[in-house]
């Protein structure tokens, strides 16, 4: 079982905070995940990519995960809180300008994709104001789009007891880039009753040990080389690059 070590900001008292720290910002929401995932999930997954990672890096803290951000697309399920867009920058923004008073550098470990969008927006001004900040997101190749194999595995592997895998159903399993046009022009309960876009059927602890694994293995490698993107992003290091470089995408 996963031990937490002592890397949690929340944890700590001020005359131990390390000098030039390294925060991890794990950025969530709440929002539905079809009928057998909790509400945070998408914050249950960030907030363990950061923790996991955190004893792989110098001086590292994990700050206390963002449990709300844009999650307009999800507003015809109860249960969904969003502050949109607009707000959720402002708190990026103002949260980042706060602990750079303090950290030497500010990682945002992104779960939910509809943040993206907001992420890339308030980067770009932290960053044009001197800021050593960048983001990440959780995210591997191939896993599906939302509340499908990918995510309820990992659900089963961080937070058992809050599955609910006997109701579970399949979603809508199409591709994202083609559901795109009329989830964002509808929302997702167009597209899927459910609020399931996906099949999670399959889904095991052992695959969700492995893709946390991979994400957290990602991280580490990310953060770590520090190759920053003109979004914002941690891209992967690429061999032969200095750390520190902003490569054009």
């Amino acid at each position: 079982m996963f031990r937490d070590p002592a890397t949690r900001l929340a944890h700590t008292t001020w005359p131990f905070v390390p000098s030039n720290a390294l925060v991890l910002l794990p950025i969530g929401s709440t929002e539905q995940h079809g009928p057998h995932l909790p509400l945070d999930t998408d914050s249950v997954i960030a907030d363990a990519v950061a923790r996991r990672a955190a004893p792989s890096l110098p001086n590292a803290l994990v700050a206390p995960a963002l449990p709300y951000g844009a999650s307009g697309e999800h507003a015809g399920f109860p249960g969904t809180v969003s502050i949109g867009h607009e707000a959720l920058r402002t708190v990026l923004v103002e949260a980042v300008r706060s602990l750079s008073l303090w950290a030497g550098r500010i990682v945002l470990v992104n779960g939910h994709g509809g943040n993206a969008t907001t992420l890339d927006t308030a980067l770009r001004l932290l960053r044009s104001e001197g800021h050593d900040v960048a983001w990440i997101a959780c995210a591997v190749p191939g896993g599906d789009a939302h509340a499908g194999r990918t995510e309820t595995s990992m659900m089963v592997h961080l937070a058992p007891d809050r599955v609910r895998l006997e109701a579970a159903v399949v979603g809508d399993t199409r591709p994202l880039a083609a559901l795109l046009p009329e989830l964002m022009a509808h929302g997702v309960r167009a597209v899927s009753p459910s609020g399931v876009l996906g099949d999670p059927t399959g889904a095991t602890a052992a695959e969700g040990r492995r893709t946390t694994d991979a994400m957290v293995a990602a991280a580490v490698r990310r953060i770590t080389a520090w190759t920053v993107d003109d979004r914002g992003r941690l891209a992967e290091p690429v061999p032969g690059r200095s750390a520190r470089q902003v490569v054009r995408p």
